[in-house]
């Protein structure tokens, strides 16, 4: 059985650990630090055996040179030559094996150009999402167009509604801030921000989400809203689901 923890990182970072119960190995998924990953090794006697990379931002890559100094794990990332370290350079429909199971590779541009994600179908599947993705919310755009973070967003929705979705930060509770805005007649946002403030205030994290959870709460999954474009009209065009996207991604990053 595949187990996956939360190592925090950084400000806001979630390092994602991967192990089978039955083994020392493990993997992690965008270590942007590697301290905590260091101790957390040390701490439970385990390995590093393999990391997975999403994009090439530094929050995500940063610990990346001395885990495998340390470790020499196997690094699957990006084709992206600006990402040092990397052994197996991975696209769209590409597949690895990690963990004892089988990963897919999905190309998700918009965050970044290079962003990549990596599904696992099973129960439950595992989706992890790096920057594009978040609950209740989805990674700024630095280098992508809207276009092409929708279309990603429309790529994961697809996915199993028990899909449980890792992202790298804990955005929750600012992002569903926004979703009350952006979507003021959903009850499902009121409940979910009620839920994640307890988690908070007892320091355990608001995720993984579910893709089933998301698509009720998250805006940027609900751009076929009539609430949120009735919302998002106070703030540019609404005149079909890209357009309300676009609204939305702009009025979020001034919000």
């Amino acid at each position: 059985m595949l187990s996956v923890t939360p190592i925090p990182a950084l400000s806001d970072n979630y390092i994602w650990l991967l192990r089978q119960d039955t083994s020392h190995a493990v993997c992690v998924v965008d270590p942007g630090d590697a301290t905590p990953v260091i101790e957390w090794l040390e701490r439970e006697g385990l390995e590093l055996s393999t990391v997975l990379i999403t994009h090439h931002h530094h929050d995500h890559t940063g610990g990346l040179a001395e885990l495998i100094k340390r470790y020499s794990p196997r690094v699957i990332g990006p084709d992206n030559p600006e990402i040092k370290g990397i052994d197996e350079r991975v696209s769209e429909g590409d597949e690895v094996r990690v963990m004892g199971r089988l990963f897919e590779v999905f190309a998700l541009p918009g965050h970044t150009l290079d962003h990549i994600a990596f599904f696992t179908a099973g129960i439950p599947p595992l989706l992890f999402s790096g920057d594009v993705l978040f609950s209740g919310g989805c990674g700024r755009l630095f280098e992508g167009t809207p276009a092409q973070m929708h279309e990603s967003l429309s790529r994961l929705e697809s996915l199993p509604e028990d899909t449980l979705v890792f992202a790298a930060h804990e955005y929750t509770l600012a992002n569903l801030a926004f979703a009350r805005a952006a979507d003021p007649d959903n009850p499902d946002v009121e409940t979910a921000e009620a839920e994640c403030q307890r988690a908070r205030e007892l320091d355990r994290p608001t995720l993984p989400t579910t893709l089933g959870r998301e698509r009720s709460i998250n805006p940027f999954l609900r751009c076929e809203s009539a609430g949120v474009r009735r919302a998002a009209a106070a703030h540019g065009d609404t005149d079909g689901n890209l357009a309300t996207f676009t609204t939305l991604r702009a009025w979020k990053d001034t919000f």
